[in-house]
């Protein structure tokens, strides 16, 4: 079923609907939505089928207005107001949020924390027949949407997809990206990230050190979560990848590595379950891990690190973490987030490193033989990136509907995309994938 087949499409007045699109992060969205719809009024955009019909939601109308015009401002055209309706909507307001569902095929949620704010909204679509991506990583809620609201998403035929920004796209369409270039069967994957900045450096906005506070603060909750789930653990094929220490030294890149603390992790874990068990795919074992710098980022970072791990564990070491995001991230995070020149400045490459068996090889025995190196570059990673992750996932649930999982239901991206046309549409939007080195044997 098409997204938002609960209501006919035809029916419905928008293709896609911004909900919250006057926060830091759905101001961008805005932004890449209008300039989706350009090309698509152009007749050279994503859409095949004529203009894309869409509008902003969120709780304060000139607030709205005002982000329609930075983005007609920032697009070089006079205003954006007459193609695009402006709904009034609050994530404490079930009915708002049922009225806004009813009228979209889609809704691209940007109201996080999504563990405070994200469920009405998954309730509301997953009702009212529409489908909902967010950019979430949070597994702890990403989790919990599946428990609870994949059966019913399900029978709707609707899809709710989470984490479509840049937790976790590039990494979890990176790994099958790699899997699709080997020939023969991939069995393991490491992504090594580097985030370069220019003069400016670096930085995020505070929404994101927020989630990251509360979801280490509720890690034993997510174990809980997990055991209710009741997964079916993922088999290991071929020779069992090794897990690397909390820090050390990368040869690849000559600087130190981290294991990666996001959402990348659990959100490929469950795309390779879930094309293990339904679609009787290879599963791929994967690690990630973050490129630090050297010995002086080094310290730095440690030293951060125990004091954030300390204080995360008290309600009054969460609330200062909160309250002065800056002097706790050493100005990485802060309540303003990053200048338009940061961004500029900023890009990010993501590495993979895979092995596996060459074709005709058995992955049960033996050691591996092929090797394959890919990547996934990319803009400033937060409000560039992210935007248009989730702006090409939402084009894709209304274009490639045919290659989209048969059931409706709670995805993972690489889910409920490993057979659409994401990646070239990615790629076209200047997220690019490609193959560093080819397989050797």
């Amino acid at each position: 079923m098409a997204a938002g087949s609960g209501t006919k499409a035809a029916e419905r007045l928008y293709d896609m609907v911004v909900f919250g699109a006057s926060g830091f992060t759905g101001q961008f969205v805005v932004e890449e939505v209008a300039r989706a719809a350009a090309a698509a009024a152009a007749g050279e955009g994503p859409l095949c089928r004529g203009p894309l019909r869409w509008a902003v939601a969120g709780r304060s109308r000139e607030k709205l207005r005002a982000v329609l015009e930075r983005a007609a401002e920032r697009l070089g055209k006079a205003t954006l107001g007459a193609e695009v309706d402006v709904l009034l909507c609050d994530v404490g307001d079930a009915v708002s949020l049922a009225a806004m569902a009813k009228q979209t095929r889609v809704v691209l949620n940007c109201v996080g924390p999504y563990r405070f704010f994200g469920e009405p909204v998954v309730e509301a679509c997953v009702e009212n027949g529409a489908s909902c991506i967010d950019i979430s990583g949070e597994p702890q809620f990403l989790e919990g949407m599946y428990l609870k609201y994949n059966e019913k998403a399900a029978e709707k035929g609707v899809y709710v997809v989470g984490s479509c920004g840049f937790d976790s796209i590039p990494a979890d369409m990176g790994v099958l990206y790699t899997r699709d270039k080997l020939k023969g069967t991939l069995t393991a994957v490491e992504s090594f990230l580097s985030v370069k900045s220019g003069p400016e450096g670096v930085c995020v906005h505070d929404g994101t050190w927020k989630s990251a506070v509360y979801g280490l603060a509720d890690e034993d909750n997510l174990r809980k979560l997990r055991k209710k789930i009741g997964y079916a653990p993922v088999p290991i094929v071929g020779a069992k990848l090794k897990k690397r220490g909390f820090l050390f030294y990368n040869q690849e890149f000559k600087e130190y590595s981290i294991p990666f603390m996001g959402s990348d992790g659990s959100v490929v874990k469950r795309t390779q379950r879930y094309l293990h068990t339904e679609l009787q795919e290879t599963p791929v074992q994967y690690g990630a891990y973050v490129n630090v710098g050297g010995l002086g980022s080094v310290i730095k970072l440690m030293f951060a690190g125990m004091l954030f791990l300390l204080l995360v564990k008290f309600n009054f070491g969460r609330k200062l973490l909160t309250k002065y995001p800056e002097f706790f991230s050493a100005g990485r995070f802060t309540k303003e987030g990053p200048t338009q020149k940061q961004m500029d400045g900023t890009s990010f490459t993501m590495t993979f490193f895979g092995e596996g068996y060459s074709e005709g090889q058995d992955p049960q025995s033996g050691k591996p033989n092929v090797k394959i190196c890919t990547e996934v570059k990319g803009p400033e990673p937060g409000y560039v990136a992210t935007p248009i992750a989730m702006v090409q996932a939402a084009v894709s649930l209304l274009e490639d509907a045919p290659s989209l999982p048969k059931r409706g239901g709670v995805y993972s991206p690489g889910a409920a995309f490993s057979k659409t046309k994401l990646i070239d549409r990615l790629n076209r939007r200047g997220v690019e994938f490609s193959v560093i080195s080819k397989p050797e044997v």
